[in-house]
């Protein structure tokens, strides 16, 4: 009875933890941030001009089921290890450690699936901000644009 509720208690412990790992965005490629000179802005619109497009990969992206698989298959090894309190512990240390290990698989087998494209614009005001989207479509350097709501386009 008192394995039962010990592995009951790393499963939820393991819920929780990874709890705040899964991602909710509802745009997996687009994450429509702007990184700028030294500080960031929030505005969701403005004009500029392209100065560069380099292409990168996306990265891997993980919905927890890899960590909460990994966490059940460590804590059940854990579990197999010591008695009495130090079998509690290795039930914890091998739930945590397969969490860690089967976020990383996961994220592993998601790497490198899309191409994504980096636009650095220089914006009218004279602040930077760099763009990632999944596609750049007619967009060249030297282009005028505008960026609405995280996404680069022509004018």
């Amino acid at each position: 009875m008192k394995a039962t509720r010990t592995f009951a208690a790393v499963i939820v412990a393991t819920g929780a933890l990874l709890t705040g790992c899964a991602s909710n965005s509802s745009q997996p490629y687009n994450n429509g941030g702007y990184a700028s000179g030294g500080y960031a802005s929030t505005a969701s619109m403005g004009y500029g001009t392209i100065e560069s497009i380099q292409v990168t990969q996306a990265n891997g992206r993980t919905s927890g089921a890899g960590a909460i698989l990994g966490g059940v298959v460590g804590a059940l090894a854990g579990n197999q290890v010591g008695s009495g309190s130090g079998r509690t512990a290795a039930t914890v240390a091998g739930g945590v450690a397969g969490a860690a290990i089967g976020n990383k698989v996961e994220g592993n087998r998601n790497a490198g699936g899309q191409e994504m494209y980096q636009i650095n614009i220089r914006m009218d005001n004279g602040e930077y901000r760099t763009v990632n989207q999944d596609s750049v479509y007619d967009l060249r350097v030297g282009n005028r644009v505008r960026i609405v709501d995280g996404r680069v386009y022509r004018y």
